[in-house]
C-alpha cells in the first residue's frame, strides 16, 4: 500500500475539545489512511487500516479474503480477515452506506436479530487516482450462512419450512419494533441452526426504515414484498434442482403469510373468556414463553355485565428461554437451542439434585453435561457447529439410541457414537468453502 496520511473521523464531527479526537456519544472518530480516504467507525481498530482500500473489491487478492459460503448479491460484497475477526465488505453508494450503518447501530440498540455494523469507508481512489466505491463494513456472524449454502443437496420440505417459519419470526420481531424492511427475503438474510430450527438474522438493512409503530399496510406491504421474492427465489432453486419436484414454490411462498399471521396474532390478539375461565390468563403468558417472548404487563378488563374478561398481552421482546439460560449458566445462546438445554437442566435437576438451589444445579449441570460433552469432541470437529447446537445434537442423539436399545446409554458412548455417526459428516460450518463461481454473500 502506498503512504497516506491519517485523519480518522466520526459524524457529526465536535470540535469543541482542541486536541482531542472529535466524539458524538461514545463513537470514536477515525479518518483515513488514503489520500481523502474517511472511516467512520463505532470503534477505533487499526486493522482497518490494513486492507487495500486502493483496489477494487471484485480484484482484491486471495490472501486478504476469508474463504466463507457466499450467496447472491446485487453488490460487489467480500469476506476479507481482520485481525482475528472476519468482516464482510460491501461496495455501494455514500448515501446508501451510511443509512444502513446507522441503521443497523439503532436495530443492534433495539436487540434485534442483525448483524453487527464496523464501518463507512469513503474517499477511496485507486492508485492512479481514480474513485472507488464507498464500503459498508459488518461483522460475520459466526456460523451463519446464506439459505442457498444450507443445500448442499436437494432441499426437503420440512427443512424449507423451517427456513421460511424463522424468517416469519424475524419479520414479526422487526415489525413490533417499528422496523419496515422494504426488501424481505431469504437473500437479504442469514441462518443459524437453533436446535431443531433456524435462527435468521437480517443482513441487508439499506432499504428499511424506523418508526414509532407500523401500521397495518405497512406490515402487509412487507409481507407481500416477502411472498413475491421467496417465490423467484425457490424458482430458483428448483431450476438449480436444490429442492424437490414436489415443492410449489408459489404456493410454499405463501407458508410466510401464514405463519406471519398466526405468530402475530398471538402476540397482539386481545383474548376473551367467561370469568369462571381465568386459568386462561396463565395458558396464554405459557404459549408466549413458548414461542419465546416474554410479557411485561397484562391488562384486564371486564365486560359491561361483569360476565367474561378481556385480556390483551403486552409483549415485550424475544429471548425468553435464552434469558434465562444465560441468567442461570452464563451460556448466550439461540432461544431453540436455550429451550432445549433448560429441558435437560430441569431434568438433571429434578433427577440429581431436587433439593438443591436451581443455580447451583446450574452451575453443576453446566460442568456434568454441557462442558463434558463439548471437552469430549474431538479438537478436528470443532469447527463443525456450534457448541450449543453440538450439546443440543448429542443428547437428542443420546435419547434416540437408548430408546433403540430399550436402556440408557452412558453419556461417554452416546458422544462416540455421535462423532462417528453424525458429526463427521457434517460441513465445517465454521469455515464452509465454496469454488470461485458462486456470487457474493447476500448483503
Amino acid at each position: 500500500m502506498s503512504r497516506h496520511t491519517a485523519n480518522w473521523h466520526d459524524e457529526p464531527t465536535n470540535h469543541s475539545q482542541p486536541g482531542k479526537l472529535p466524539r458524538e456519544n461514545t463513537e470514536q472518530g477515525l479518518s483515513a489512511v488514503a489520500g481523502s480516504l474517511s472511516i467512520t467507525a463505532a470503534t477505533a481498530d487499526p486493522g482497518l487500516l490494513d486492507l487495500p482500500w486502493q483496489i477494487q473489491l471484485e480484484d482484491w487478492p486471495a490472501e486478504t479474503l476469508a474463504p466463507l459460503p457466499r450467496g447472491i448479491s446485487r453488490h460487489v460484497v467480500r469476506f476479507a480477515m481482520m485481525g482475528g475477526a472476519v468482516i464482510a465488505i460491501k461496495e455501494t453508494g455514500e448515501h446508501v452506506a451510511r443509512h444502513e450503518y446507522h441503521m443497523l447501530r439503532k436495530l443492534r440498540r433495539l436487540a434485534a436479530p442483525c448483524v453487527e455494523p464496523v464501518a463507512v469507508i469513503t474517499g477511496r481512489k485507486d492508485l492512479d487516482g481514480n474513485d472507488l466505491d464507498p464500503v459498508l463494513v459488518t461483522r460475520h456472524l459466526k456460523y451463519s450462512l446464506p439459505y442457498r449454502a444450507l443445500f448442499s443437496q436437494k432441499l426437503r420440505r420440512e427443512t424449507l419450512t423451517r427456513l421460511i417459519d424463522a424468517q416469519a419470526l424475524l419479520l414479526v420481531r422487526l415489525h413490533l419494533i417499528g422496523f419496515y424492511w422494504g426488501d424481505v427475503s431469504l437473500s437479504n438474510t442469514l441462518f443459524r441452526r437453533d436446535a431443531g430450527s433456524f435462527a435468521a438474522y437480517l443482513v441487508d438493512a439499506e432499504t428499511g426504515e424506523l418508526y414509532p409503530e407500523l401500521s397495518s399496510g405497512q406490515r402487509e406491504y412487507d409481507l407481500e414484498i416477502a411472498r413475491v421474492n421467496i417465490a423467484g427465489e425457490l424458482m430458483d432453486l428448483m431450476e438449480a434442482g436444490l429442492i424437490e419436484d414436489t415443492v410449489d414454490p408459489v404456493a410454499t411462498s405463501e407458508d410466510i403469510l401464514h405463519s406471519y399471521r398466526g405468530l402475530w396474532a398471538e402476540l397482539n390478539e386481545k383474548e376473551s373468556f367467561d370469568l369462571a375461565e381465568r386459568w386462561r390468563v396463565d395458558e396464554r403468558i405459557r404459549r408466549l414463553n413458548d414461542l419465546g417472548f416474554d410479557v411485561e404487563e397484562i391488562s384486564l378488563k371486564t365486560s359491561p355485565d361483569g360476565g367474561q374478561l378481556l385480556i390483551q398481552p403486552k409483549v415485550v421482546d424475544a429471548g425468553h428461554h435464552t434469558r434465562r439460560l444465560l441468567r442461570l449458566t452464563g451460556l448466550d445462546v439461540e432461544e431453540g437451542q436455550a429451550r432445549r438445554l433448560l429441558n435437560d437442566l430441569d431434568a438433571y435437576r429434578a433427577k440429581k439434585h431436587p433439593d438443591t438451589d436451581e443455580e447451583i444445579a446450574a452451575a453443576r449441570w453446566v460442568g456434568d453435561v454441557f462442558d463434558r460433552i463439548t471437552g469430549a469432541i474431538p479438537r478436528e470437529f470443532h469447527g463443525k457447529l456450534e457448541p450449543a447446537q453440538i450439546v443440543h445434537e448429542v443428547l437428542e442423539h443420546r435419547w434416540y439410541i437408548s430408546e433403540a436399545r430399550g436402556s440408557n446409554v452412558p453419556m461417554e458412548e452416546a458422544v462416540a457414537s455421535y462423532v462417528e455417526a453424525v458429526l463427521r459428516h457434517r460441513r465445517d460450518e465454521a469455515r464452509l468453502v465454496f469454488g470461485p463461481e458462486e456470487q457474493s454473500p447476500g448483503n
